[in-house]
């Protein structure tokens, strides 16, 4: 793999993993569409990780107060939920209330065991989409159809730190089903909070909270089977796909933040939309 590619294989990660358009699905298409040979695994695992690093740098202190009060409600055997509207409560640097933060950690928890037991349970099956830029397209189109949905079916505004167990489930669920590359988990998971009744910021907020672990878990497994197997090779590469994955994603994340204050989801389904065609288009021609 050459420099260029590395640059902007890294570039694509670090901008689709968070902006809802499919991190999994571009890295099956872009190259395809430039006819380069297959990353492997070793490079799609870096490049993850280094979206890993983008979402610890921007959300660190939340991480700390999650674990802290996470702690905390084990301590005292219950958990500590918000008001709806959440309003006169102290705000801590990345916009969140300092109530109810264990209520948002229990769900945390809770939303990412679907996505444990679905890429457990179907592993071969999504493997097999990623050979298959036709389906890849097929499934932006229906990322672009679940946005559309977020936007039109979004529930009564409620503040993050009320979310139950009924909503970490919905938001969990949608993360497991977007293992499939041209889901957009970070797509599906804000379309669902929407649904579920959360801003739009606040949606974005819990995506990215719940992207942490199975970032790290997915990427983790998959490089600690490679060095096992002696598999990780052209390092120069690797490091400027992950340094490039992690300075993208970063900006990315702070940019999306403020962008979801005041607009919607639907300019993301149109791209979306437009790339599934065309994508599909492409493989019946060639």
């Amino acid at each position: 793999m050459s420099l260029l590619q590395a640059v902007i294989l890294g570039l694509v990660q670090g901008l689709t993993e968070f902006i809802p358009v499919s991190s999994s699905g571009h890295l099956v298409l872009v190259p395809w569409l430039f006819g380069w040979a297959n990353p492997g695994l070793a490079f799609d695992a870096v490049l993850h990780l280094g979206t890993l690093v983008a979402v610890l740098a921007v959300f660190w202190r939340d991480w700390l107060t999650l674990a802290a009060d996470w702690f905390a409600s084990l301590r005292r055997r219950s958990v500590a939920t918000a008001d709806v509207t959440g309003v006169g409560r102290p705000v801590t640097s990345q916009g969140a209330t300092a109530v109810g933060q264990s209520a948002v950690a229990w769900a945390l928890i809770v939303g990412t065991i679907p996505a444990v037991i679905l890429g457990l349970a179907a592993e071969d099956f999504f493997e097999s989409l990623f050979s298959s830029p036709g389906r890849v397209s097929a499934l932006l189109l229906v990322t672009a159809l679940i946005l559309w949905a977020g936007e039109r079916w979004a529930g009564a505004a409620r503040r993050l730190e009320a979310i139950g167990l009924p909503q970490a489930l919905l938001i969990g669920l949608a993360q497991g089903l977007a293992i499939a590359p041209g889901i957009s988990r970070s797509g599906a998971t804000m379309a669902a909070g929407r649904v579920a009744g959360f801003s739009r910021e606040d949606a974005a907020r819990f995506s990215f909270l719940l992207a942490t672990p199975v970032i790290a878990g997915a990427g983790g497994l998959a490089l600690l089977k490679l060095v096992k197997a002696g598999g990780l090779q052209d390092a120069l590469p690797l490091a400027v796909g992950f340094l490039v994955a992690a300075v993208s994603g970063y900006l990315v994340i702070r940019f999306l933040l403020s962008y979801l204050r005041r607009h919607s989801l639907l300019p993301f389904a149109a791209y979306c939309a437009v790339a599934g065609v065309l994508g599909i288009v492409l493989t019946l021609v060639r």
